[in-house]
């Protein structure tokens, strides 16, 4: 089904980033687990600090996220990986902050985007249990760019202004 040597992330543009992903009905079958499998593999690879279904073209309510110290995030904290099936926003902060944010599925491109800046989640483990989460700052914001994906949205979606994106390559220059 997936061969992590043959990885493959979604790019701006293709048809599955825009769609509302479909909940996860079997979350314990062998083909939610493979999926889980292969983004795992998919998001150590890119070095990405975050990654959901649809970027790898399955619309599916499937994210992890996985904040690590990388080259393109080398001031994420430390996390472990955390698979979150079926994730749902339950309350937010008042308050929201703007900052720089990438996307594997716009390579080249950052942009500030305005983030709560703490978010109470409910969500299904990988063994179809309950859970229910408070995430701040980096990881809330990590958590609603993947969550932006399950419903449709790309993060520049939410740049208020075009002077907020600029290019990879200057965002590297200025941090």
């Amino acid at each position: 089904m997936f061969n992590a040597n043959d990885i493959k992330i979604a790019k701006l543009g293709e048809k599955v980033l825009r769609l509302k992903a479909k909940k996860v009905k079997n979350i314990k079958s062998e083909e939610t687990q493979k999926i889980v499998s292969y983004m795992l593999a998919t998001l150590k690879k890119s070095n990405g600090v975050g990654l959901a279904a649809p970027q790898i073209s399955i619309s599916k309510q499937i994210m992890i996220i996985s904040s690590k110290p990388n080259d393109r995030y080398p001031n994420a904290p430390y996390m472990q990986d955390l698979i979150l099936i079926n994730p749902k926003i339950i309350k937010t902060s008042k308050g929201k902050n703007k900052d720089w944010e990438g996307c594997l599925s716009i390579p080249g491109i950052r942009a500030k985007v305005p983030r709560y800046n703490k978010i109470k989640v409910k969500y299904k483990t990988i063994n179809d249990e309950k859970k229910t989460i408070i995430f701040k700052d980096f990881v809330a914001r990590i958590f609603q760019h993947e969550y932006d994906h399950l419903i449709g949205l790309a993060f520049i979606d939410r740049v208020k202004t075009t002077k907020d994106i600029i290019s990879e390559e200057v965002y590297f220059k200025t941090i």
